[in-house]
């Protein structure tokens, strides 16, 4: 068995889950030197909700951000978190956009490009994987990991095995919701390793307790990367702290070669940003335990604050426990979806909609129209055509890959952002976020135009005119 390898999530999914990706370049910089010696297998940094959060909260460019990391980290492989057809946006794009992005991805800085859809639909993924593949970067496949009639260890070996003929370099075992158990991952794993070829990388978020017990379980039966967070980012909807894993391993046929006092470092500097961010209220204490309904409803943490808050505001909140029961119901009408962005919201959506109107599916929300009809994609399980008839009525269900019926886009998107772009990947700033980018490009400007005013008055108060 060859040592475990450690991607640390601390720069992306650890601060998306429990500060809501609110950490700023200035305050990575400091310790980028630090965590590029201890020997991660990679840092996972850009992608997920860090592109929008950068432009809609931090004023920060996302792209500045990749070349800064890149330059810093020169002796670590840059990961990011990609949702196939939807890029890092909400909605499917035309495949030239995307090929442009995954171009403009790796020209910056991207070494490992980690590609999953919502509903495991490969089709979704296919143009991300062949961009990867031909701009030379590692793709590693994502299966989302759920439970229901519709999901089994057999059914995920088998996609894997699709995977891996599609050119994949790696597979994660992406558990969003913290919902493999110990014996579960055990047994996974084990059938993985038997049926593909290639490295198996778990990721397990730490909502349900679950996550240290699954991983070493997953360990035991071959998986080659963990994902971690240093440990005053781990815990709660966060993932396993690295420092207690790389402990774990310490001295066995795992022993990860981190070396502990390197991770210290790492450690005291986060630990000092962590103070920063409970002082500011940034980092709230009820994302930071365990949350034992994730196992007894399958709702990712996220999900169920999103719910409590829509039925605050319709003035409903008596009514938590009726939507958590109607949530597997939902779930299992819309073909049993995994619960991910977007799927989580949109049942979630629904299932609120069905208590508080007294009557199920009396209103229906325009994304759940969408799932039903096929719009993200081919479902687990197929619909029953009477109640995709009750949904979506005589509108023509999508049977191909959504993407099929987006008409290129990148050169009219192109054209809309020309009087604002200053770089190439303006444009897919653009792409994604439109307003919300508008809103930076300007801001931008705005501070270039002070920046200019301010040189200009320097140089006439030496030399008047």
């Amino acid at each position: 068995m060859a040592n475990v390898k450690i991607t640390e999530t601390a720069l992306r999914d650890a601060h998306q889950s429990l500060i809501a990706t609110r950490m700023t370049i200035e305050e990575m910089l400091p310790i980028l030197p630090s965590m590029d010696k201890v020997g991660y297998y990679s840092i996972e940094c850009w992608g997920g909700a860090t592109f929008d959060a950068c432009l809609r909260f931090l004023d920060e460019d996302p792209w500045e951000r990749l070349r800064i990391l890149k330059k810093n980290l020169p002796n670590t492989k840059l990961q990011m978190l990609f949702r196939g057809q939807n890029m890092l946006g909400y909605r499917h794009y035309a495949d030239d956009v995307l090929e442009y992005f995954v171009k403009k991805c790796v020209y910056n800085g991207i070494d490992i490009i980690r590609i999953f859809d919502a509903l495991n639909d490969i089709r979704n993924m296919k143009t991300s994987i062949n961009a990867t593949k031909k701009e030379g970067a590692h793709f590693q496949a994502c299966i989302s990991y759920t439970l229901s009639p519709a999901h089994s260890i057999q059914k995920f070996v088998e996609f894997a095995k699709q995977l891996e003929n599609e050119g994949a370099d790696s597979i994660c075992i992406k558990d969003m919701a913290g919902l493999l158990k110990p014996y579960a991952t055990y047994e996974l794993v084990g059938s993985l390793k038997k049926s593909v070829k290639i490295p198996i990388q778990i990721h397990s978020h730490y909502t349900s307790g679950l996550a240290s017990m699954s991983v070493l379980k997953g360990i035991e039966a071959g998986a080659d990367m963990i994902d971690t967070a240093i440990s005053p980012l781990s815990m709660g909807t966060s993932h396993m702290a690295t420092e207690s894993l790389v402990a774990a391993l310490k001295e066995s046929e795992y022993d990860t070669g981190i070396d502990p006092l390197k991770l210290n470092e790492v450690k005291d500097y986060f630990q000092t940003l962590r103070e920063k961010y409970l002082e500011s209220g940034l980092l709230d204490t009820k994302v930071m335990g365990v949350d034992a309904n994730t196992l007894l409803y399958q709702v990712p943490g996220g999900m169920l604050s999103n719910l409590v808050s829509q039925l605050k505001q319709a003035g409903k909140s008596d009514k938590f426990e009726e939507v958590l029961n109607e949530i597997p119901k939902v779930r299992e009408d819309s073909g049993y979806p995994p619960l991910v962005t977007p799927t989580s919201q949109i049942v979630g959506t629904q299932a609120v909609f069905n208590v508080i109107s007294g009557e199920r599916y009396k209103t229906v929300t325009k994304e759940f129209k969408g799932l039903i009809r096929g719009e993200y994609g081919k479902t687990p399980e197929k619909i029953d055509p009477q109640f995709r008839k009750k949904i979506i009525g005589d509108e023509k269900p999508i049977d191909c890959r959504p993407a099929d019926l987006i008409s290129p886009e990148l050169d009219k998107l192109m054209a809309e952002a020309a009087k604002w772009a200053q770089q190439d990947e303006d444009v897919l700033s653009y792409a994604m976020f439109g307003a919300v980018a508008e809103k930076f490009f300007e801001k931008r400007l705005d501070r270039q135009i002070g920046i200019d005013n301010v040189h200009a008055d320097r140089i006439n108060k030496v030399l008047p005119i």
